[in-house]
């Protein structure tokens, strides 16, 4: 039932956020979030656009299977094909939604859509019919409709409300509203378009200006009460509104707001340590609410300012979001069952199998190492749990590398199906040179987009994590490793960005290479 007093989240984590160039989730790394966000609470989980990949289909087919508790989402245009798409892979849903959408701004009718006004209208309308024959519930999104004419976007809301849809949401698609205007904005639409009771308003903005949080919560004091947005406000450009900003901004200031939520706001930390980790996107230690500094003292006299009392410089507690600092460390004497709960603590949900091959490496980890931190344990789950590869996949046997003055020279071993291929290569130092082995090895020579590399600890011994994005004929995949050798990482990361390519690649019934050269070539 629809509470006026209460708030309720959208999570677009999953479709738009990952569209934020170089991330690329498996759909193992998606059903991990999909159920992590089920535990946050979130009310609505916008699982991806089915009629996008055969990828995206499954993945929005999955999760409606598997996570329960909340409402799936599938988005589609306002394209028969796509709403039909939705329908088939949201089946098995226990709750289900549609959400369309389509442009309403002057710039994206004429140059895009090259659409009359009218001729949008009667699809969207079309749409929003066809989309509620399938699901009770049906949201409209106007695309880009803070560049859109006031009056046309009442109409066009009026006819979708009209048709059936039982959210109506209002887009600042290109994060060019300024918080100001964006709240007459929605306010004139709701008064305006006078929808019937339980007709849910709705907004999701984008952080072009850096704007996006505060026109969200400019919106909720307008009227709205559907507030969409990603963890980490991860998404396309500069990204969506940070979910967990909003909702401890309402949470902090309800003497403001007097709203309510529904959400467990003490698995927002878990639940951004594991978008950020399996995404591959670090969340900034300035970052609000979730940043490594969010609730750090440095300077003196705040230090003192907290001894004497927290709330002379904290406006919320850390324990609110769930950060803080694990004192349990873990090791070689520990048990299963302590693993299990670290793992619960940082945000997984593995089943017994997933725990069973974690704790293995674990144990093994524990050998090289006297005490295994969070960072080392989540680098075990997603570079090697989580990780998903093709059918005929590329797996490291043997390496060795040289550095002398001015040359680095490396050999690599791979098996494929069986076959070992073997090559050697140079290069400006010895990733670079295992880089070119491996290339020669499997006769594939994809572009080298991004390299990162971190200790998963500030400790001597910490695991050393890469992270690698390859491209290669319009497919582009990142790729993970984690090892007390930083080579070797390295090249486990390219080797799984290859698989990943792969694994895209046939997804999209494209054929990435010819078969490896003959083995054993030097």
């Amino acid at each position: 039932m629809f509470d006026p007093n209460r708030v309720i989240f959208f999570d677009t984590t999953l479709r738009d956020g990952e569209q934020a160039a170089g991330v690329n989730l498996n759909a193992a790394e998606k059903l991990q979030i999909a159920k992590q966000l089920a535990k946050l609470k979130i009310e609505v989980i916008e699982a991806g656009f089915p009629a996008a990949s055969p990828g995206d289909f499954n993945c929005v087919k999955t999760i409606a299977r598997e996570v329960r508790g909340v409402t799936v989402a599938g988005l589609a245009r306002t394209k028969e094909g796509d709403i039909r798409a939705a329908a088939q892979a949201l089946t098995e849903a226990e709750h289900a939604r549609i959400h369309t959408f389509i442009a309403t701004s002057p710039l994206h009718m004429t140059h895009k859509l090259k659409m009359t006004p009218e001729q949008v209208v009667s699809e969207a309308r079309s749409a929003v019919k066809l989309a509620r024959s399938f699901v009770d519930e049906v949201e409209f999104s106007a695309e880009d409709a803070s560049r859109s004419d006031i009056d046309f976007l009442i109409r066009i809301f009026k006819e979708a409300a009209a048709a059936g849809a039982t959210i109506l949401n209002i887009p600042d698609t290109v994060g060019y509203a300024i918080p100001d205007q964006f709240a007459q904005l929605v306010q004139a639409i709701i008064t305006g378009v006078a929808a019937p009771a339980g007709v849910i308003f709705s907004c999701h903005t984008h952080d072009d200006l850096g704007l996006a949080v505060a026109n969200s919560l400019a919106a909720v004091r307008a009227g709205v009460r559907q507030v969409e947005g990603t963890i980490n406000g991860m998404g396309e450009r500069g990204g969506n509104a940070a979910l967990e900003e909003v909702v401890m901004s309402l949470k902090t200031r309800a003497d403001i707001f007097g709203l309510t939520t529904g959400l467990e706001t003490t698995r927002l930390y878990p639940v951004s340590r594991l978008v950020a980790r399996l995404s591959g996107v670090a969340v900034p230690p300035n970052k609000a609410v979730v940043g490594a500094n969010a609730f750090a003292h440095e300077a003196g006299i705040h230090q003192h300012g907290v001894l004497a009392n927290r709330e002379t410089y904290e406006i919320m507690r850390a324990e609110d979001v769930g950060s803080v600092p694990a004192v349990m460390v873990l090791g070689k004497h520990s048990g299963r069952h302590a693993f299990r709960d670290r793992l619960e603590t940082l945000g997984y949900q593995l089943d017994d199998d997933q725990v069973t091959r974690a704790f293995e490496t674990f144990k093994r980890l524990c050998d090289d190492k006297k005490d295994v931190t969070d960072g080392d344990i989540e680098a075990i789950i997603s570079d090697q749990v989580l990780a998903i590869t093709p059918e005929h996949s590329f797996e490291l046997k043997a390496y060795a590398v040289g550095v002398g003055a001015g040359l680095a020279t490396a050999t690599v071993v791979i098996l494929r199906d069986g076959e070992e291929m073997r090559d050697a290569g140079t290069g400006n130092g010895p990733v670079d040179a295992a880089y070119n082995a491996i290339k020669r090895a499997i006769n594939f020579y994809p572009t080298l987009e991004n390299f990162s590399i971190r200790a998963t600890s500030p400790r001597s011994d910490a695991l050393g994590e890469t992270v690698v994005e390859l491209q290669f004929g319009g497919v582009s995949a990142q790729g993970r490793g984690a090892e007390t050798d930083i080579v070797k990482a390295s090249i486990t990361a390219y080797i799984n960005a290859v698989n990943r390519l792969y694994t895209q690649a046939a997804a999209r019934d494209i054929k990435l290479l010819a078969e490896p050269l003959n083995a054993n070539r030097c």
